[in-house]
């Protein structure tokens, strides 16, 4: 059985096969459905990703402008929500002076098969004298703004691509660990594949190709917000991508009838669905002992190629 023609691989499926080949072929090639939970308790975990989900679609439109004071309300009624927007009212990126997108979606070709991802935010230096970026605590008002290039969200550097993903994991996630997180090699790649277009003159890219030196990612913590991780990029960064992509998609492709390899990392099996089948234990993992969490993984999100940007060749 061989994935569908139209398959796209994201940083979740090809996360999903870097962790564990077998979990890769039960979701997306056999497309099992088991049921099972992914980490205890069952219902506080489920609310979890859907206040994680919440604040994601908060955060988007308030930057498409939608009055701050009027997403503080919506948040008043859940105390954890109420943090993380209070949160990113207070340490949230500083856009002052920044051209932005959020939620973008990019994809590139891979071989037969396309590599798609979605973006909560790209940034980068507009023209000079721009209009000042409103402050979460009220559109209108500016409270003690950051200038670009201090603080979290300005990178001082004419033609720096800043991407920022938002996370609401319960543990302060380890930077080694997002270091080997697909999610940290594919969005700053398939933002030099792809993304180029996007970035305006006015932008400081010049219409040209975006160089790897140019773009840095920043994981933002809702949980945490004095403490984000910075990741620069690098030409040799990319070539190593593109490497590791390219033979983790080609590894997936060889994939044949027989049942895929579990993985060695048997801690894995704790927050995966399929675990009871491959007779890797029953109970689910607690939810507080989680090292990652993205609500979007399990949000998964359906994608209209009419509105997404990508390269052509």
């Amino acid at each position: 059985m061989a994935l569908p023609t139209n398959f796209q691989f994201s940083q979740g499926s090809l996360q999903d096969f870097a962790d564990c080949p077998r979990r890769f072929q039960l979701k997306y090639i056999q497309r099992l459905a088991w049921p099972a939970v992914q980490a205890e308790p069952a219902l506080e975990n489920e609310r979890y990703m859907q206040l994680g989900a919440t604040f994601h679609r908060m955060v988007q439109q308030f930057l498409l402008g939608v009055p701050a004071e009027r997403l503080a309300e919506m948040a008043a009624g859940d105390e954890m929500l109420s943090q993380w927007w209070g949160n990113y009212a207070q340490h949230g990126p500083a856009l002052s002076g920044c051209a932005q997108r959020p939620e973008i979606t990019l994809s590139a070709p891979m071989g037969d098969y396309r590599l798609v991802a979605k973006y909560d935010l790209v940034v980068w230096p507009s023209p000079p004298a721009p209009s000042p970026q409103p402050s979460p605590k009220g559109r209108g008002s500016l409270d003690s703004p950051l200038p670009v290039g201090q603080g979290l969200g300005g990178s001082g550097v004419r033609g720096k691509i800043t991407i920022y993903d938002w996370k609401t994991s319960r543990k302060q996630t380890r930077r080694e660990w997002l270091a080997e997180k697909l999610q940290t090699r594919v969005y700053p790649y398939l933002l030099v594949r792809a993304g180029a277009h996007f970035i305006t003159p006015e932008g400081g890219n010049e219409g040209k190709s975006i160089e790897p030196e140019q773009i840095e990612m920043v994981y933002w913590f809702a949980n945490f917000p004095n403490l984000p991780e910075r990741f620069a990029y690098s030409t040799e960064q990319f070539a190593a991508d593109e490497e590791y992509i390219t033979g983790l998609i080609d590894a997936i492709q060889a994939i044949g009838e027989e049942d895929a390899p579990l993985t060695d990392e048997e801690w894995r099996c704790k927050y995966c669905l399929y675990r009871s089948l491959c007779n890797r234990g029953v109970k689910a993992g607690p939810l507080d002992e989680m090292e990652d969490f993205d609500a979007r993984d399990e949000f998964e999100f359906e994608l209209d190629f009419e509105q997404i940007a990508e390269v052509e060749y």
